[in-house]
């Protein structure tokens, strides 16, 4: 039985027959426990499973074998936080076993945050070029790693396999997209940040960061700010989240991470929050808001907008979607934003049960603890005209149909979403 394939679902398996066997028990038991202590529990319960080896060993052989190699690691469209600081953490510990990694997104940075983030830090990312002639050859890599993403989220998958390139590491903290073929797949639903998974493979001494070193200051920074927004700012956090915070706390730089989460919203995120507000349909707690069409640059003003109107008194639920439009690529998108405070929601099951899948089987959309998003190409009728009454009908369509799927969720009588 290989690691890649199973370590993760046995290893939780076990966990979850030992937890309905004595709940009791084990929460008294670890509440007294180390964390020393609960590592080696961790560990015992691998071996128990035929696993001689915990995930950073199983990454530190798989770095060892391929050393000398040029690596090409993607991420989602619009990458988060997250996704940039973990993949510039796997690029520095592949630098240390001789690998050279090359950092590629499909999408934009248009989040004031991540924009600064990228900027303050000089974090190694890069947008994919729209010009053919302006890629770079696929045949320069032995091999495509996926963080924070099982391949599902970016446009970029489909070329490295065109180029035939194989599927080495998949590191991420989403629910599983389906079987990977990789040699090496660390998928960890049960954490919160990709983040923090990375910073566990630090502690566990892949490489030792060096507080002198101003990289490893910055990234340290950066997986920190990566943490804190994919837990929101620690409320979500688990215990591994807050030992993988304790650990960068003693090499990020507090006074970047503030000027990172000061960067001020531009002026096009305040329009769109403002047509969110006018727009919102409020049902049950849920505020629905279709906010027309964007600039492919602006898309991050939706989650922007979703985060504004979920602090609204007596909502629990907020969605925001438009129409994106993307020149470079002539194409148009119905991009959504979901944002929740109600605990018992999952908002990667309430996404995928509303929208569903393409003609592929890949989900238009998904989400983690109390956050989620869904990309829906408009198809044939992509194309924005000057004929300002066809997109008008063409947005009250879309709108309509969008509007229909999420509220078809909606319980009207206890004011709960279903996704039975």
């Amino acid at each position: 039985m290989s690691f890649s394939d199973s370590i993760l679902s046995t290893e939780n398996t076990l966990l979850d027959n030992q937890a309905s066997e004595s709940k009791e028990s084990i929460v008294e038991t670890q509440s007294e426990m180390g964390e020393r202590a609960i590592a080696d529990q961790a560990a015992s319960l691998r071996r128990a499973a035929g696993f001689e080896e915990d995930p950073a060993k199983a990454l530190e052989k798989l770095l060892k074998k391929h050393s000398g190699s040029h690596q090409i690691v993607l991420l989602q469209d619009f990458p988060d936080p997250d996704a940039l600081s973990a993949a510039w953490a796997y690029r520095i510990i592949a630098s240390a076993y001789n690998i050279q990694c090359d950092i590629y997104y499909s999408g934009t940075l248009s989040h004031q945050e991540n924009i600064a983030l990228v900027k303050l830090t000089n974090l190694p990312a890069k947008r994919w070029p729209t010009q053919p002639k302006d890629r770079p050859d696929l045949s320069q890599y032995q091999g495509y790693i996926l963080i924070d993403t099982q391949g599902t989220t970016s446009h970029l998958t489909d070329l490295v396999k065109a180029a035939e390139l194989p599927l080495i590491l998949v590191v991420d903290h989403h629910a599983s997209q389906g079987k990977l073929r990789a040699e090496l797949a660390d998928i960890r639903p049960d954490i919160h940040a990709t983040a923090t998974i990375l910073t566990q493979y630090l502690q566990a001494g892949l490489i030792q960061l060096d507080r002198s070193n101003i990289t490893h200051v910055k990234c340290a920074t950066a997986l920190m700010h990566g943490l804190r927004s994919d837990t929101s700012q620690l409320m979500q956090a688990s215990e591994p989240d807050f030992l993988a915070a304790a650990y960068l706390s003693q090499y990020y730089d507090a006074q970047l991470l503030g000027a990172v989460l000061q960067a001020s919203r531009s002026r096009r995120v305040m329009d769109v929050i403002e047509r969110s507000l006018r727009n919102r349909h409020m049902q049950n707690s849920v505020s629905i808001a279709g906010v027309g069409y964007l600039r492919y640059e602006d898309r991050d003003a939706i989650p922007q907008a979703a985060d504004f109107l979920v602090t609204e008194e007596n909502v629990h639920t907020a969605v925001v979607y438009g129409i994106v439009h993307d020149e470079d690529e002539e194409k148009e998108l119905v991009v959504g934003s979901l944002r929740t405070n109600k605990i018992t929601l999952d908002p990667d099951e309430f996404i995928k049960e509303a929208f569903g899948q393409d003609s592929q089987g890949r989900f238009f959309g998904g989400g983690r603890s109390m956050a989620g998003g869904f990309e829906i190409p408009v198809g044939f009728l992509s194309g924005f005209y000057e004929n300002s009454d066809y997109n008008r009908q063409k947005w009250e369509v879309f709108d309509k149909q969008i509007k229909q799927k999420l509220q078809r969720l909606v319980d009207p009588e206890n004011g709960v979403l279903n996704t039975d």
